[in-house]
């Protein structure tokens, strides 16, 4: 089995990512063999690419209050990893961010996620991770996905983008913040207090 080194490195050599290579910007991924939880999102925002940092933004500040951990837990605990859908920012598009590469978590994910044998829930957040793993149309909506977390569970936990920008729909969906949070909340607690 690669170890996560190794992989970092192919990831790096592969042709599709040589001009992140060339301009010395590294995938941002994190898989701590002891990880519990593992945060699979789109892609690596702006500002966390260019401090090197995943999560290091105003989503990561709001994902971290929505699983009710503090930045100690998140980032050096070895109970987190963060596995992105694309390991680099994709670029700015007309509303919001560009959508993670295809066919770059197929090609990464599988000798990633064996890194981790402990893993006893993976969080989805947004289309594209549950899409994926969930094994979805993209017709399905995160909406659903989220008001229904139930059917998923125990291996998995569907969540809206911490982006501030889906303030506007927390705001039309008080049913999020009200059930679904202290939801996530229990489990994450359950799963880390056993450690």
């Amino acid at each position: 089995m690669k170890t996560l080194d190794e992989i970092i490195s192919a990831i790096m050599a592969d042709s599709e990512n040589v001009g992140f290579t060339q301009v010395g910007i590294k995938p941002l991924v994190a898989a701590p063999e002891t990880a519990r939880i593992v945060i699979i999102g789109q892609a690596p925002g702006v500002r966390a690419q260019e401090t090197g940092i995943y999560f290091n933004d105003p989503s990561g500040d709001n994902l971290r209050e929505w699983l009710g951990i503090n930045r100690e837990t998140f980032y050096h605990s070895g109970l987190i990893a963060v596995v992105p859908m694309d390991f680099y920012y994709p670029g700015k598009a007309r509303n919001g961010d560009l959508p993670p590469r295809a066919g770059f978590a197929q090609k990464w994910h599988p000798d990633i996620l064996r890194l981790m044998p402990k893993t006893e829930l993976f969080i989805l957040i947004g289309a594209y991770a549950q899409h994926f793993y969930l094994k979805q149309k993209s017709s399905v909506k995160v909406t659903d996905n989220v008001k229904h977390f139930r059917d998923f569970l125990p291996d998995y936990f569907p969540l809206v983008h911490p982006s501030p920008r889906n303030n506007i729909w927390q705001a039309k969906n008080p049913w999020f913040k009200e059930e679904i949070l202290p939801e996530l909340r229990k489990r994450v607690s359950e799963i880390l207090s056993q450690i």
